[in-house]
């Protein structure tokens, strides 16, 4: 019998989520601990130890009730006039420590927040995760140039071992001779050389001015 009340129980807890916890009034004496906070007309209802677990933030400053004289409703409840959106994903990182937000939540806003609550790592871990974003957003893959020069038999080996940096020999074509100097004839060649242009997350591409010499 023991075991199904457990399980019973278990499987409530997860329907109702978080709140079944709250509904059951704290035990007399630890009333002091349970702080209420009105965000935007949306009540949140979280423990004095998880609000100061950013000393410098204004959450914390705001529950030791020092230098701040906050508005409540009529239950008592702190009022602060901020989007309850996105005070969840800031409540739950003090609970837990880990940033945890909806697909479709904008980390702007997120980083909105934690600067007007002043939650320092918070604000970190949302830029570093912006930045990366970016990042990885402008990574384009890079694009191959390719450059067909021409030349005789005897201006390869010069050319191949003058190429400029980042140019990289391909492919040599022969393409017969088509000149006749005197009784000579001059092998003409097509050499095709290429370069791997990666463009810079500003957009300008980071080739180097000098092109392969010929």
């Amino acid at each position: 019998g023991v075991r199904m009340r457990m399980e019973g129980r278990e499987e409530m807890q997860g329907a109702v989520g978080l709140r079944c916890t709250w509904d059951i009034p704290p035990p007399a004496g630890t009333q002091a601990k349970w702080v209420r906070l009105n965000v935007g007309g949306t009540v949140f209802l979280t423990t004095r130890q998880t609000l100061c677990r950013e000393q410098k933030s204004f959450l914390c400053r705001l529950c030791q009730g020092e230098e701040l004289q906050s508005d409540r409703d009529e239950t008592g409840a702190y009022l602060i006039d901020r989007d309850p959106t996105y005070f969840g994903p800031i409540l739950n990182f003090l609970r837990h420590g880990k940033l945890v937000l909806d697909k479709d939540m904008a980390e702007e806003g997120i980083l909105e927040e934690a600067e007007f609550y002043n939650i320092g790592p918070l604000i970190r871990i949302i830029k570093d995760r912006m930045e990366e974003k970016d990042y990885t957003v402008t990574q384009v893959p890079p694009k191959h140039v390719y450059r067909v020069l021409q030349c005789q038999e005897e201006e390869l080996t010069q050319m191949v071992s003058t190429m400029s940096d980042g140019w990289r020999f391909e492919q040599l074509v022969n393409i017969g001779s088509s000149y006749n100097y005197g009784n000579e004839d001059q092998t003409e060649f097509l050499c095709v050389v290429s370069k791997e242009l990666y463009n810079s997350p500003s957009g300008l591409s980071s080739e180097p001015g000098h092109k392969a010499k010929v």
